[in-house]
């Protein structure tokens, strides 16, 4: 990419720079709707879909050349809204499935899977996007573009793919009526647990609690 279209202040919607941008605010702002809480029963179908179409930008970004800042040094973005309220009213709102289990990099041999939490997720990789969109809003578009490469390949690329994941099979326990051993205490300060794990993630709880609210019965063959 020259550093012209990098630089590019048309706002051209064929542009990349313009089309990675457009992605990541859609997910800010809609992961911000749903975490009011206003729709509880579609929070998971809602986050499930946002998070499909972020890691469609990441995946563009994984794809493209390294992009490299004009400046040596990160110009500093100012003031940053915190993430601590979005993250608790998630929590409240997805406690029966927020605790999930995670392996953190597939290609290490043996290592056991480990209690994450979607609510932290989410609000990780919307602290990092939002890194990113203060400096794009700024007129730093190489910096934005250089910030959510790097952040996507060092922390929320990682952390939204296990969220997709943990989404995913909430609404597929549901759909398949497949339930599993209900939640029994698994949380995110106990040790790396072995293979019960799985046995904690879904269960009657998704069905009767999350289900329900989708309106979701049990699949007919």
């Amino acid at each position: 990419m020259s550093d012209a279209t990098l630089h590019a202040t048309d706002h051209n919607p064929d542009d990349f720079a313009v089309q990675i941008a457009d992605q990541v605010e859609s997910f800010l702002v809609a992961v911000t709707e749903v975490a009011k809480g206003d729709e509880p029963g579609l929070a998971v179908p809602f986050l499930l879909l946002e998070v499909s179409q972020l890691l469609l930008a990441g995946g563009r970004l994984g794809a493209h050349e390294d992009i490299v800042p004009d400046e040596r040094y990160e110009p500093d973005p100012g003031f940053e809204p915190d993430a601590d309220e979005l993250r608790e009213n998630l929590a409240r709102l997805l406690e029966p499935v927020d605790v999930y289990s995670e392996v953190f990099d597939p290609y290490e041999p043996r290592k056991a899977p480990v209690p994450a939490r979607i609510s932290d997720d989410l609000a990780d990789v919307i602290a990092d996007l939002r890194h990113g969109m203060v400096h794009y809003r700024a007129g730093r578009t190489t910096e934005a573009l250089w910030w959510w490469q790097f952040s996507y390949f060092s922390n929320w690329g990682s952390t939204a793919s296990a969220t997709l994941r943990a989404l995913h099979s909430v609404l597929a326990h549901i759909r398949l009526d497949q339930p599993l051993e209900e939640l029994n205490g698994l949380d995110t300060d106990q040790s790396p647990l072995g293979d019960e794990t799985l046995e904690f993630e879904a269960g009657r709880v998704m069905a009767e609690e999350i289900g329900g609210q989708l309106g979701l019965g049990p699949v007919k063959g």
